[in-house]
């Protein structure tokens, strides 16, 4: 999947967290890059990419379904990423098998 756009979803909770992140990946075409991660103080973030109309659906749906559960602190889209800020990303998340 080309990266056409990022998506971040920052959260004060690892559950709303991963409601949200569940909503964003159901509601468009977008991928999970890396793990979800934990920052410290309670906050939590997760990565997305896709085409720029998928990552910013998944992302208004993502906060929006996070933010009945919990607290989100910041949903961002950045369309059209340079280059270099893929040293900054979390790599795309390993596929675990299919039983």
């Amino acid at each position: 999947m080309a990266k056409q756009a990022v998506g971040l979803l920052e959260t004060r909770g690892l559950a709303c967290l991963v409601v949200g992140v569940d909503a964003m990946l159901k509601s468009a075409n977008v991928e999970l890059l890396g793990p979800m991660k934990q920052v410290g103080s309670g906050l939590c973030n997760a990565v997305v990419a896709g085409d720029v109309a998928a990552v910013k659906a998944a992302i208004d749906s993502g906060a929006a379904i996070a933010a009945g559960i919990g607290e989100v602190v910041s949903a961002h889209v950045i369309a059209r990423p340079d280059e270099a800020i893929d040293g900054v990303l979390p790599k795309e998340a390993a596929r675990a098998p299919r039983k």
